[in-house]
């Protein structure tokens, strides 16, 4: 269930739905919150050494699979700012065909509803997707062990929504420990600006020296996203967001920007917060989720 300032609640499902006809698939790619974030290295190769704790919430783009005999790939919608050529989703497609050697093609309608460049893994999250339906869709029968190593080669963020559950991560984001977490929901508030998140992962104020902590220490630890210091400094508008949302509860940043978020402990609660917020702050009362909703669609 979704709440926005100045909507009604809206049923958007949990589960794909597959079409009557042969060749169709309809299937949710939900955003995720990372209830904390915290960089505790880097690697020699560049890449950055995390821990975070991923959260799936009831926000999601609907993606719509057309299945194509001909082998050919292509977004069938157009997306501002995204050519089809860089889309996740098709290359995401194009790479499970290189994998598998697969002859089948499809046709992608991708409908956005989780803002870009916001830190809420919209990207990610639908390269994933594409995998798990595609996967269905041809026939593949591959495991989920399987499809993750595909999707970590499209990016760190892409293996926890194959993984299906909400989930401790180190690494890069790739070695996933699912952790259960209890119910809750959420404010998400979008700023009105996207985040190059390799601008901050190379900024020299960056904190990369974070202490390691264990799991067991996630319910005793002040927690923190260590990028949302950076991100404030270079877009102001960030941090007023936070400021604001921050007077109902302990606000954060998720991911590498720009959206921030504050728990609530219920449906209610988040809904008067969000009221409250000034005119023009868009954002979003959504539940938090406790595992993906295409977790059944992947051969263990």
């Amino acid at each position: 269930m979704i709440r926005e300032k100045g909507e009604g609640i809206r049923d958007k499902g949990e589960e794909g739905r597959e079409a009557e006809g042969l060749g169709r698939l309809s299937c949710p790619a939900p955003a995720k919150l990372n209830l904390f974030l915290h960089v505790t290295g880097r690697r020699p190769d560049g890449y950055h050494l995390l821990q975070t704790l991923f959260r799936f919430i009831d926000l999601n783009d609907t993606l719509h699979f057309d299945l194509r005999a001909d082998g050919a790939v292509h977004r069938s919608n157009r997306i501002e700012g995204v050519p089809e050529e860089q889309d996740l989703c098709v290359r995401a497609a194009l790479l499970l065909k290189k994998e598998t050697a697969c002859q089948l093609g499809a046709d992608i309608f991708v409908e956005k509803r989780i803002p870009m460049g916001g830190g809420l893994g919209g990207g990610s999250s639908d390269a994933a997707t594409t995998l798990i339906a595609l996967n269905r869709l041809w026939s593949l029968g591959l495991g989920r062990e399987r499809l993750m190593e595909i999707g970590l080669k499209l990016g760190a963020d892409v293996p926890v929504f194959v993984f299906g559950e909400n989930a401790f991560a180190e690494g890069v984001g790739e070695k996933l420990q699912a952790y259960a977490l209890p119910d809750a929901w959420y404010v998400v508030l979008f700023p009105p600006v996207q985040v190059p998140t390799a601008k901050i992962f190379s900024h020299s104020e960056l904190t990369r020296d974070s202490v390691s902590i264990i799991i067991r220490a996630l319910r005793t630890k002040p927690l923190r996203n260590d990028l949302q210091q950076v991100v404030c400094k270079l877009y102001p508008e960030v941090a007023e967001y936070l400021a604001e949302l921050g007077k109902y509860g302990k606000a954060m940043m998720t991911g590498s920007g720009a959206c921030v978020f504050a728990e609530f402990a219920s449906q209610s609660e988040a809904e008067e917060v969000l009221q409250k917020m000034p005119r023009g702050m868009s954002g979003v009362a959504v539940k938090g989720l406790s595992r993906h909703p295409l977790q059944d669609w992947v051969p263990v």
